[in-house]
């Protein structure tokens, strides 16, 4: 890399002591946000540590199958995150969690998590979707924003654990330069080796499933972010898990919009391996308004 930002095992060893959460009791928890990044905190890096806190209260012998929770305040990323678990059941096959993350006494964002036992059962999923090119077939986030030299410094400072290779256009390009798709498709990896432990590729998961999923509501505008463009925010997010995975090796994630209206959007994404095999299923709702609406 020739851009000056911190990409690779270096970042992603950040972002693992960014979801290293402290404890401060036996339910309750710390974690901290990057020293360079957005203005706010970045959704999937809460929701990513309220699933740390939450599993780390289960036997690990159960591992996380869904998640759902809503963002009702922006983070501040100067300031520590306190999260509060409260244990809602523990059974015979299923664990529950509510997971809480708080910011100078008020909740920023809270996550019900449920976490069972492995089981055997029917097993079927939808097909990877067809003439997909292959990860390596398509361009570097590093070829991207080669395009657009405007976005280098602003991505040049923040550290990226990902590596995300659009199939499509992303949705910050310049307006105008991003046909209508109604699809918004995009290949992900965690950008380094992480340790095998099922519920810290969980929580990586978690962490990128935010990154591009409103993208698919701008995608069938032909839409994109910043001005001349649209500004957004997540409201709420929910995420299934339906197989094992690594989040360090490539999966896609194939995302479309079922519906926008009343300056909301609806998105949903399915992840598969590259062999085919569908990993999770992911629902978002954001805030989307027009720059200067």
């Amino acid at each position: 890399m020739t851009d000056g930002s911190l990409v690779g095992q270096a970042a992603v060893d950040q972002l693992l002591e960014v979801l290293d959460l402290a404890p401060t009791g036996t339910m309750s928890f710390r974690g901290m946000s990057p020293p360079v990044g957005p203005q706010r905190v970045y959704g999937g890096q809460v929701a990513g540590q309220a699933l740390v806190a939450a599993g780390r209260t289960v036997d690990p012998e159960r591992v996380v199958h869904s998640l759902h929770g809503y963002f009702v305040r922006a983070g501040d990323p100067v300031e520590p995150i306190e999260y509060e678990v409260e244990n809602i059941r523990d059974g015979r096959s299923f664990s529950v969690r509510r997971s809480v993350a708080l910011q100078h006494g008020k909740p920023i964002f809270f996550m019900s998590a449920s976490f069972q036992r492995p089981e055997e059962g029917l097993d079927h999923h939808a097909p990877l979707p067809p003439d997909v090119p292959g990860p390596e077939s398509v361009p570097t986030m590093t070829d991207r924003l080669s395009r657009y030299p405007e976005r280098l410094g602003i991505w040049g400072q923040i550290p990226r654990p990902i590596d995300v290779r659009y199939v499509g256009e992303p949705g910050w390009v310049r307006p105008g330069d991003r046909p209508a798709d109604p699809h918004q498709r995009v290949w992900m990896r965690i950008d380094g080796k992480l340790p095998d432990d099922p519920l810290l590729h969980a929580c990586a998961l978690t962490y990128a499933s935010d990154l591009t999923l409103l993208d698919s509501v701008l995608s069938v505008h032909g839409e994109v972010w910043g001005p001349g463009g649209v500004v957004g925010a997540s409201l709420d997010h929910a995420l299934w898990f339906h197989r094992p995975f690594r989040a360090d090796e490539w999966f896609l994630y194939d995302c479309w919009s079922p519906s926008a209206s009343g300056a909301r959007g609806l998105a949903t994404g399915r992840m598969f391996t590259v062999a085919g095999s569908q990993i999770a299923s992911a629902v978002q709702e954001g805030l989307l308004r027009r720059v200067g609406g």
